[in-house]
Protein backbone atom coordinates (compact mmCIF):
# COMPACT_ATOMS: atom_id res chain seq x y z
CA UNK A 1 0.00 0.00 0.00
CA UNK A 2 1.77 3.59 -0.77
CA UNK A 3 1.76 5.16 2.39
CA UNK A 4 -0.01 8.73 2.26
CA UNK A 5 1.15 11.98 4.11
CA UNK A 6 -1.34 14.82 5.46
CA UNK A 7 -1.29 18.18 3.12
CA UNK A 8 1.99 19.95 3.09
CA UNK A 9 0.49 23.10 4.08
CA UNK A 10 -3.37 23.94 5.33
CA UNK A 11 -6.01 23.88 2.34
CA UNK A 12 -9.50 24.32 4.05
CA UNK A 13 -11.02 26.15 0.96
CA UNK A 14 -14.21 24.31 0.75
CA UNK A 15 -14.93 22.19 -2.55
CA UNK A 16 -17.51 24.03 -4.71
CA UNK A 17 -20.45 22.39 -5.41
CA UNK A 18 -23.20 22.95 -7.93
CA UNK A 19 -26.11 24.66 -6.57
CA UNK A 20 -28.74 22.23 -8.34
CA UNK A 21 -26.88 19.02 -5.74
CA UNK A 22 -29.00 20.40 -2.36
CA UNK A 23 -32.00 18.37 -1.60
CA UNK A 24 -34.63 20.69 -1.50
CA UNK A 25 -32.40 23.88 -0.71
CA UNK A 26 -30.25 24.66 -3.47
CA UNK A 27 -28.25 27.76 -1.88
CA UNK A 28 -28.26 25.74 1.34
CA UNK A 29 -26.70 23.14 -0.51
CA UNK A 30 -24.47 25.81 -1.77
CA UNK A 31 -23.75 26.57 1.90
CA UNK A 32 -22.99 22.96 3.21
CA UNK A 33 -19.25 22.59 0.78
CA UNK A 34 -17.38 20.33 2.76
CA UNK A 35 -14.08 20.58 3.57
CA UNK A 36 -11.06 18.61 2.14
CA UNK A 37 -8.56 17.61 4.63
CA UNK A 38 -10.61 17.04 7.61
CA UNK A 39 -13.86 15.63 8.50
CA UNK A 40 -17.22 17.36 7.61
CA UNK A 41 -19.03 19.11 10.55
CA UNK A 42 -22.42 17.72 9.44
CA UNK A 43 -23.58 15.14 7.41
CA UNK A 44 -24.53 15.89 3.15
CA UNK A 45 -27.31 14.68 1.55
CA UNK A 46 -26.33 11.35 0.14
CA UNK A 47 -26.58 12.65 -3.83
CA UNK A 48 -24.55 15.52 -2.97
CA UNK A 49 -21.78 13.36 -1.14
CA UNK A 50 -22.14 11.30 -4.37
CA UNK A 51 -21.69 14.02 -7.08
CA UNK A 52 -19.03 15.83 -5.36
CA UNK A 53 -16.76 12.30 -5.35
CA UNK A 54 -17.96 11.63 -8.40
CA UNK A 55 -16.90 14.93 -10.01
CA UNK A 56 -13.56 14.75 -8.97
CA UNK A 57 -12.99 11.09 -10.13
CA UNK A 58 -13.40 12.17 -13.38
CA UNK A 59 -9.83 13.10 -13.56
CA UNK A 60 -8.85 10.34 -13.02
CA UNK A 61 -7.43 8.66 -16.34
CA UNK A 62 -9.85 6.25 -18.27
CA UNK A 63 -9.05 2.77 -17.57
CA UNK A 64 -9.76 1.03 -20.35
CA UNK A 65 -7.33 3.26 -22.10
CA UNK A 66 -4.71 2.45 -19.65
CA UNK A 67 -2.14 0.20 -21.47
CA UNK A 68 0.64 0.21 -18.76
CA UNK A 69 -1.73 -1.76 -16.20
CA UNK A 70 -1.69 -5.26 -16.47
CA UNK A 71 -5.12 -5.40 -13.96
CA UNK A 72 -8.42 -5.93 -15.80
CA UNK A 73 -10.46 -3.44 -16.46
CA UNK A 74 -13.49 -5.23 -18.18
CA UNK A 75 -16.34 -7.48 -17.19
CA UNK A 76 -19.54 -8.46 -17.92
CA UNK A 77 -22.33 -7.14 -16.51
CA UNK A 78 -23.58 -10.59 -14.66
CA UNK A 79 -19.73 -10.93 -12.99
CA UNK A 80 -20.36 -7.25 -11.75
CA UNK A 81 -24.04 -8.15 -10.39
CA UNK A 82 -22.78 -11.49 -8.61
CA UNK A 83 -19.68 -9.27 -6.98
CA UNK A 84 -22.48 -6.69 -5.57
CA UNK A 85 -24.42 -9.27 -4.10
CA UNK A 86 -20.91 -10.41 -2.15
CA UNK A 87 -19.17 -7.43 -1.27
CA UNK A 88 -20.70 -7.90 2.09
CA UNK A 89 -19.48 -11.33 2.65
CA UNK A 90 -16.01 -11.57 4.69
CA UNK A 91 -13.81 -14.12 2.78
CA UNK A 92 -12.28 -15.47 6.14
CA UNK A 93 -15.45 -16.47 7.49
CA UNK A 94 -15.56 -19.69 6.28
CA UNK A 95 -17.96 -21.09 8.24
CA UNK A 96 -20.75 -18.37 8.13
CA UNK A 97 -20.44 -17.98 4.07
CA UNK A 98 -19.97 -22.12 3.46
CA UNK A 99 -20.80 -21.62 -0.48
CA UNK A 100 -18.06 -19.05 -0.94
CA UNK A 101 -15.31 -20.75 0.67
CA UNK A 102 -16.57 -23.92 -1.34
CA UNK A 103 -15.97 -21.65 -4.64
CA UNK A 104 -12.51 -20.88 -3.63
CA UNK A 105 -11.77 -24.13 -3.03
CA UNK A 106 -12.81 -25.59 -6.52
CA UNK A 107 -10.88 -22.40 -7.71
CA UNK A 108 -7.99 -24.15 -6.14
CA UNK A 109 -8.60 -27.98 -7.26
CA UNK A 110 -9.29 -25.82 -11.14
CA UNK A 111 -5.68 -24.07 -10.92
CA UNK A 112 -4.06 -27.47 -9.45
CA UNK A 113 -5.89 -29.55 -12.32
CA UNK A 114 -4.59 -26.52 -15.12
CA UNK A 115 -0.99 -26.16 -13.93
CA UNK A 116 -0.39 -30.21 -14.06
CA UNK A 117 -0.11 -30.28 -10.20
CA UNK A 118 1.26 -34.82 -10.41
CA UNK A 119 -1.91 -35.07 -7.94
CA UNK A 120 -4.76 -32.23 -8.09
CA UNK A 121 -6.20 -33.10 -4.95
CA UNK A 122 -3.05 -33.17 -2.98
CA UNK A 123 -1.79 -30.09 -4.31
CA UNK A 124 -2.69 -27.24 -1.70
CA UNK A 125 -3.62 -23.57 -1.92
CA UNK A 126 -5.78 -20.32 -1.20
CA UNK A 127 -6.94 -17.27 -2.64
CA UNK A 128 -5.05 -14.25 -1.77
CA UNK A 129 -5.59 -10.10 -2.45
CA UNK A 130 -3.46 -10.38 -5.55
CA UNK A 131 0.27 -11.58 -6.71
CA UNK A 132 1.86 -9.38 -4.02
CA UNK A 133 0.40 -11.24 -1.11
CA UNK A 134 0.66 -14.40 -3.27
CA UNK A 135 4.66 -14.01 -3.67
CA UNK A 136 5.12 -13.27 0.47
CA UNK A 137 3.50 -16.51 1.35
CA UNK A 138 5.39 -18.27 -1.65
CA UNK A 139 8.50 -16.74 -0.54
CA UNK A 140 7.61 -17.59 3.54
CA UNK A 141 7.25 -21.64 2.90
CA UNK A 142 10.70 -21.57 1.07
CA UNK A 143 12.13 -19.55 4.07
CA UNK A 144 10.52 -22.08 6.29
CA UNK A 145 11.65 -25.46 4.65
CA UNK A 146 15.01 -24.30 4.21
CA UNK A 147 15.17 -22.93 8.02
CA UNK A 148 13.82 -26.39 8.83
CA UNK A 149 16.58 -28.14 6.97
CA UNK A 150 19.22 -26.13 8.54
CA UNK A 151 18.17 -25.71 12.10
CA UNK A 152 21.58 -26.02 12.99
CA UNK A 153 23.03 -22.87 11.19
CA UNK A 154 19.93 -20.80 10.79
CA UNK A 155 19.74 -17.81 12.80
CA UNK A 156 23.59 -17.57 12.28
CA UNK A 157 23.56 -17.86 8.75
CA UNK A 158 21.97 -15.64 6.40
CA UNK A 159 19.15 -16.89 3.75
CA UNK A 160 19.18 -15.90 0.41
CA UNK A 161 16.89 -15.72 -2.68
CA UNK A 162 17.93 -16.09 -6.48
CA UNK A 163 15.96 -14.18 -9.11
CA UNK A 164 16.53 -11.89 -12.11
CA UNK A 165 16.50 -8.00 -11.89
CA UNK A 166 13.48 -8.05 -13.49
CA UNK A 167 11.65 -9.22 -10.99
CA UNK A 168 7.91 -7.31 -9.71
CA UNK A 169 8.91 -5.04 -6.61
CA UNK A 170 7.43 -7.27 -4.21
CA UNK A 171 9.92 -10.03 -4.17
CA UNK A 172 12.26 -6.76 -2.98
CA UNK A 173 10.00 -6.69 -0.07
CA UNK A 174 9.69 -10.42 0.98
CA UNK A 175 13.79 -10.20 0.95
CA UNK A 176 13.26 -6.84 3.38
CA UNK A 177 10.59 -7.83 5.27
CA UNK A 178 11.68 -11.17 6.14
CA UNK A 179 15.28 -10.17 6.07
CA UNK A 180 16.07 -12.84 3.32
CA UNK A 181 19.40 -11.68 0.84
CA UNK A 182 17.86 -10.91 -2.24
CA UNK A 183 20.64 -12.09 -5.05
CA UNK A 184 19.92 -10.61 -8.36
CA UNK A 185 20.75 -11.67 -11.97
CA UNK A 186 21.07 -8.46 -14.25
CA UNK A 187 20.35 -7.78 -17.92
CA UNK A 188 22.98 -8.01 -20.49
CA UNK A 189 23.40 -7.24 -24.04
CA UNK A 190 19.60 -8.57 -25.65
CA UNK A 191 18.60 -10.49 -22.51
CA UNK A 192 16.11 -8.95 -20.42
CA UNK A 193 15.88 -11.56 -17.90
CA UNK A 194 16.74 -14.22 -16.05
CA UNK A 195 19.82 -16.22 -17.11
CA UNK A 196 19.60 -19.89 -15.80
CA UNK A 197 23.11 -20.71 -16.02
CA UNK A 198 23.78 -17.26 -14.27
CA UNK A 199 20.68 -17.57 -11.65
CA UNK A 200 22.58 -20.98 -10.10
CA UNK A 201 25.90 -19.91 -9.97
CA UNK A 202 24.34 -17.43 -7.67
CA UNK A 203 23.50 -20.63 -5.37
CA UNK A 204 24.73 -21.92 -2.43
CA UNK A 205 24.14 -23.44 0.65
CA UNK A 206 22.19 -20.67 1.99
CA UNK A 207 19.82 -20.50 -1.29
CA UNK A 208 15.99 -20.35 0.14
CA UNK A 209 14.37 -20.71 -3.62
CA UNK A 210 15.04 -19.71 -7.20
CA UNK A 211 12.10 -17.56 -9.03
CA UNK A 212 11.53 -17.77 -11.97
CA UNK A 213 8.99 -15.29 -13.89
CA UNK A 214 6.48 -16.56 -16.35
CA UNK A 215 6.06 -13.26 -17.72
CA UNK A 216 7.99 -9.95 -17.16
CA UNK A 217 6.32 -7.05 -16.64
CA UNK A 218 9.49 -5.27 -18.22
CA UNK A 219 9.05 -6.38 -21.42
CA UNK A 220 6.62 -9.25 -21.20
CA UNK A 221 8.91 -12.20 -22.07
CA UNK A 222 8.52 -15.64 -20.45
CA UNK A 223 11.68 -16.36 -18.55
CA UNK A 224 13.36 -20.47 -19.75
CA UNK A 225 11.60 -22.14 -16.53
CA UNK A 226 12.62 -25.47 -18.09
CA UNK A 227 16.02 -24.54 -18.51
CA UNK A 228 16.17 -23.15 -14.70
CA UNK A 229 15.41 -26.67 -13.31
CA UNK A 230 17.85 -27.97 -15.39
CA UNK A 231 20.78 -25.74 -14.46
CA UNK A 232 19.39 -26.36 -10.79
CA UNK A 233 19.29 -30.21 -11.38
CA UNK A 234 23.04 -30.11 -12.60
CA UNK A 235 23.81 -28.00 -9.13
CA UNK A 236 22.57 -30.50 -7.42
CA UNK A 237 24.56 -33.23 -9.26
CA UNK A 238 27.70 -31.50 -8.99
CA UNK A 239 27.42 -30.05 -5.46
CA UNK A 240 24.22 -32.14 -3.63
CA UNK A 241 22.24 -28.91 -3.19
CA UNK A 242 18.68 -29.12 -3.43
CA UNK A 243 17.52 -25.73 -4.48
CA UNK A 244 13.55 -25.46 -4.91
CA UNK A 245 11.92 -23.22 -7.65
CA UNK A 246 9.01 -20.75 -7.22
CA UNK A 247 7.36 -19.78 -10.64
CA UNK A 248 5.70 -16.02 -10.42
CA UNK A 249 3.14 -16.77 -13.12
CA UNK A 250 1.37 -13.47 -12.39
CA UNK A 251 0.25 -12.73 -15.93
CA UNK A 252 1.81 -15.78 -17.36
CA UNK A 253 0.18 -18.27 -15.90
CA UNK A 254 -3.31 -17.32 -17.21
CA UNK A 255 -1.67 -17.46 -20.54
CA UNK A 256 0.22 -20.35 -20.50
CA UNK A 257 -1.51 -23.00 -20.23
CA UNK A 258 -3.99 -21.79 -22.55
CA UNK A 259 -1.96 -20.78 -26.33
CA UNK A 260 1.29 -22.28 -25.05
CA UNK A 261 0.59 -25.55 -24.55
CA UNK A 262 3.81 -27.03 -25.06
CA UNK A 263 5.63 -25.05 -23.15
CA UNK A 264 6.68 -26.62 -19.58
CA UNK A 265 7.25 -24.56 -16.69
CA UNK A 266 4.58 -25.91 -14.03
CA UNK A 267 4.50 -28.38 -11.70
CA UNK A 268 5.54 -31.33 -14.37
CA UNK A 269 9.22 -30.10 -13.66
CA UNK A 270 9.47 -31.63 -10.43
CA UNK A 271 12.27 -28.68 -9.01
CA UNK A 272 8.91 -26.20 -9.35
CA UNK A 273 7.35 -26.14 -5.51
CA UNK A 274 4.94 -23.40 -6.08
CA UNK A 275 3.19 -20.87 -8.70
CA UNK A 276 1.22 -17.94 -8.13
CA UNK A 277 -1.03 -16.13 -10.45
CA UNK A 278 -3.06 -12.78 -10.50
CA UNK A 279 -6.47 -13.66 -11.19
CA UNK A 280 -7.03 -9.79 -11.34
CA UNK A 281 -4.54 -10.00 -14.35
CA UNK A 282 -4.89 -12.42 -17.78
CA UNK A 283 -7.50 -14.43 -14.80
CA UNK A 284 -10.05 -11.46 -16.03
CA UNK A 285 -11.23 -10.63 -12.76
CA UNK A 286 -11.74 -7.33 -11.37
CA UNK A 287 -9.33 -6.39 -8.73
CA UNK A 288 -7.86 -7.69 -5.83
CA UNK A 289 -7.77 -11.51 -6.40
CA UNK A 290 -4.27 -13.39 -6.31
CA UNK A 291 -4.03 -17.61 -6.00
CA UNK A 292 -0.68 -19.17 -4.36
CA UNK A 293 -0.37 -22.96 -4.59
CA UNK A 294 1.87 -25.83 -3.64
CA UNK A 295 2.56 -29.07 -4.93
CA UNK A 296 1.63 -30.78 -1.97
CA UNK A 297 1.62 -30.48 1.89
CA UNK A 298 5.46 -31.05 1.55
CA UNK A 299 5.92 -28.00 -0.10
CA UNK A 300 3.84 -25.44 2.42
CA UNK A 301 5.45 -26.52 6.15
CA UNK A 302 2.12 -27.11 8.29
CA UNK A 303 3.45 -25.22 11.09
CA UNK A 304 2.81 -21.54 8.63
CA UNK A 305 -0.60 -22.95 8.77
CA UNK A 306 -2.80 -21.90 11.60
CA UNK A 307 -6.26 -23.36 12.73
CA UNK A 308 -8.43 -20.74 13.80
CA UNK A 309 -11.58 -21.36 15.90
CA UNK A 310 -13.31 -18.88 14.29
CA UNK A 311 -17.28 -18.22 14.49
CA UNK A 312 -17.98 -21.90 15.76
CA UNK A 313 -15.63 -23.50 13.05
CA UNK A 314 -12.34 -24.90 12.29
CA UNK A 315 -10.70 -22.77 10.01
CA UNK A 316 -7.27 -23.68 8.32
CA UNK A 317 -5.87 -20.51 6.91
CA UNK A 318 -2.74 -18.87 5.18
CA UNK A 319 -2.45 -15.76 4.53
CA UNK A 320 -1.08 -12.31 5.56
CA UNK A 321 -4.46 -10.70 5.46
CA UNK A 322 -7.39 -11.45 7.41
CA UNK A 323 -10.88 -9.83 6.30
CA UNK A 324 -11.78 -9.05 2.78
CA UNK A 325 -14.46 -9.25 0.71
CA UNK A 326 -15.28 -13.00 -1.39
CA UNK A 327 -16.84 -10.50 -4.36
CA UNK A 328 -13.28 -11.37 -6.33
CA UNK A 329 -13.10 -15.04 -5.58
CA UNK A 330 -16.80 -15.67 -7.05
CA UNK A 331 -15.80 -13.16 -9.75
CA UNK A 332 -13.24 -16.04 -10.37
CA UNK A 333 -15.20 -18.89 -9.93
CA UNK A 334 -17.84 -17.12 -12.25
CA UNK A 335 -15.06 -16.42 -14.79
CA UNK A 336 -13.83 -20.31 -14.86
CA UNK A 337 -17.58 -21.29 -15.19
CA UNK A 338 -18.41 -19.01 -17.93
CA UNK A 339 -15.28 -19.54 -20.00
CA UNK A 340 -13.89 -22.77 -19.71
CA UNK A 341 -10.36 -23.95 -21.34
CA UNK A 342 -12.02 -23.42 -24.70
CA UNK A 343 -13.29 -19.70 -23.61
CA UNK A 344 -10.19 -18.79 -22.02
CA UNK A 345 -7.92 -20.02 -25.73
CA UNK A 346 -9.91 -17.53 -27.44
CA UNK A 347 -10.03 -14.64 -25.06
CA UNK A 348 -6.03 -14.66 -24.93
CA UNK A 349 -5.76 -15.73 -28.27
CA UNK A 350 -7.88 -12.62 -28.83
CA UNK A 351 -5.66 -10.49 -27.22
CA UNK A 352 -2.23 -11.65 -28.22
CA UNK A 353 -3.41 -11.16 -31.68
CA UNK A 354 -4.07 -7.43 -31.13
CA UNK A 355 -0.53 -7.32 -29.13
CA UNK A 356 1.22 -8.72 -32.62
CA UNK A 357 -0.82 -6.76 -34.67
CA UNK A 358 0.24 -3.33 -33.07
CA UNK A 359 3.66 -4.39 -32.13
CA UNK A 360 3.99 -4.97 -36.01
CA UNK A 361 2.38 -1.91 -37.16
CA UNK A 362 4.14 0.38 -34.67
CA UNK A 363 7.41 -1.18 -36.11
CA UNK A 364 6.32 -0.46 -39.54
CA UNK A 365 6.02 3.58 -38.57
CA UNK A 366 9.96 3.19 -38.84
CA UNK A 367 10.66 5.37 -36.15
CA UNK A 368 10.69 2.67 -33.24
CA UNK A 369 12.64 -0.87 -32.94
CA UNK A 370 10.73 -3.40 -31.22
CA UNK A 371 12.30 -5.30 -28.33
CA UNK A 372 9.23 -7.82 -27.93
CA UNK A 373 6.48 -8.86 -30.07
CA UNK A 374 3.53 -9.79 -27.66
CA UNK A 375 4.54 -13.32 -28.68
CA UNK A 376 4.45 -14.55 -25.07
CA UNK A 377 2.56 -12.19 -22.30
CA UNK A 378 0.34 -10.24 -25.00
CA UNK A 379 2.64 -7.37 -24.31
CA UNK A 380 5.38 -5.59 -26.02
CA UNK A 381 8.26 -3.23 -25.29
CA UNK A 382 9.70 -1.11 -28.21
CA UNK A 383 12.29 2.33 -28.05
CA UNK A 384 12.90 4.93 -30.30
CA UNK A 385 15.35 3.66 -33.23
CA UNK A 386 18.81 4.63 -33.45
CA UNK A 387 18.63 7.53 -35.70
CA UNK A 388 15.54 9.45 -34.29
CA UNK A 389 17.10 12.09 -31.90
CA UNK A 390 14.45 14.86 -31.80
CA UNK A 391 12.46 12.79 -29.14
CA UNK A 392 12.90 10.01 -26.36
CA UNK A 393 10.44 7.72 -25.24
CA UNK A 394 9.13 9.85 -22.55
CA UNK A 395 7.84 12.62 -25.01
CA UNK A 396 5.84 9.93 -26.69
CA UNK A 397 4.15 8.93 -23.20
CA UNK A 398 3.64 12.39 -22.46
CA UNK A 399 1.91 13.40 -25.54
CA UNK A 400 -0.14 9.98 -25.70
CA UNK A 401 -1.56 11.43 -22.28
CA UNK A 402 -2.65 14.38 -24.10
CA UNK A 403 -4.86 12.24 -26.03
CA UNK A 404 -6.38 9.70 -23.02
CA UNK A 405 -3.55 6.80 -23.62
CA UNK A 406 -2.05 5.87 -20.80
CA UNK A 407 1.45 4.61 -21.65
CA UNK A 408 5.01 3.93 -19.78
CA UNK A 409 7.59 5.25 -20.48
CA UNK A 410 10.49 3.74 -18.01
CA UNK A 411 14.34 2.68 -18.31
CA UNK A 412 15.43 -0.81 -17.58
CA UNK A 413 17.62 -1.85 -14.70
CA UNK A 414 21.47 -3.06 -14.09
CA UNK A 415 23.28 -3.60 -16.85
CA UNK A 416 20.69 -1.81 -19.21
CA UNK A 417 20.22 1.15 -17.40
CA UNK A 418 21.13 2.98 -20.95
CA UNK A 419 17.13 1.83 -22.08
CA UNK A 420 14.51 3.54 -21.93
CA UNK A 421 11.40 2.26 -23.83
CA UNK A 422 7.54 1.79 -23.98
CA UNK A 423 5.14 -0.69 -22.80
CA UNK A 424 1.87 -1.72 -24.08
CA UNK A 425 -0.33 -4.14 -22.08
CA UNK A 426 -2.86 -5.57 -23.99
CA UNK A 427 -5.47 -7.18 -22.38
CA UNK A 428 -9.53 -7.86 -22.68
CA UNK A 429 -11.51 -5.02 -23.73
CA UNK A 430 -8.35 -3.17 -25.32
CA UNK A 431 -10.01 -4.18 -28.82
CA UNK A 432 -8.82 -4.34 -32.66
CA UNK A 433 -10.82 -0.99 -32.86
CA UNK A 434 -9.18 0.70 -29.98
CA UNK A 435 -5.87 -0.69 -31.07
CA UNK A 436 -7.04 0.65 -34.67
CA UNK A 437 -7.45 4.31 -32.70
CA UNK A 438 -4.56 3.96 -30.57
CA UNK A 439 -2.06 3.39 -33.42
CA UNK A 440 -3.33 6.17 -35.62
CA UNK A 441 -2.76 8.38 -33.07
CA UNK A 442 0.42 7.52 -32.50
CA UNK A 443 0.91 8.40 -36.01
CA UNK A 444 -0.42 11.54 -36.03
CA UNK A 445 1.35 12.94 -33.18
CA UNK A 446 4.86 11.92 -35.25
CA UNK A 447 5.24 14.64 -37.51
CA UNK A 448 5.29 17.19 -34.86
CA UNK A 449 8.30 14.90 -32.71
CA UNK A 450 10.13 14.98 -35.67
CA UNK A 451 10.29 18.68 -35.81
CA UNK A 452 11.27 18.81 -32.27
CA UNK A 453 14.96 19.87 -31.74
CA UNK A 454 15.57 17.79 -28.87
CA UNK A 455 14.12 15.69 -26.37
CA UNK A 456 12.30 18.10 -23.89
CA UNK A 457 12.41 15.37 -21.04
CA UNK A 458 15.03 17.00 -18.52
CA UNK A 459 14.73 14.61 -15.93
CA UNK A 460 13.87 11.02 -16.81
CA UNK A 461 13.64 9.93 -12.96
CA UNK A 462 10.43 12.03 -12.50
CA UNK A 463 9.04 10.93 -15.98
CA UNK A 464 9.48 7.23 -15.42
CA UNK A 465 5.68 6.18 -15.39
CA UNK A 466 6.61 2.45 -14.95
CA UNK A 467 3.50 0.36 -13.54
CA UNK A 468 3.22 -3.24 -12.71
Amino acid sequence: MPLHKGPEKPDERPLSVNPFYGEADPVGGMTEAPPKHRLPTAPLPPSTAYQVVHDELMLDGNSRLNLATFVTTWMEPQAGVLMGECRDKNMIDKDEYPRTAELERRCVAMLADLWNAPDPSAAVGCSTTGSSEACMLAGMALKRRWTQRNADRYPAARPNLVMGVNVQVCWDKFCNFWEVEARLVPMEGDRFHLDPQAAAELCDENTIGVVGILGSTFDGSYEPIADLCSALDALQERTGLDIPVHVDGASGAMVAPFLDEDLVWDFRLPRVASINTSGHKYGLVYPGVGWALWRDTEALPEELVFRVNYLGGDMPTFALNFSRPGAQVVAQYYTFLRLGREGYRAVQQSTRDVARSVADRVEALGDFRLLTRGDELPVFAFTTAPDVQAYDVFDVSRRLRERGWLVPAYTFPPNREDLSVLRVVCRNGFSADLAELFVADLEQLLPELRWQSHPFTRNKEAATGFHH
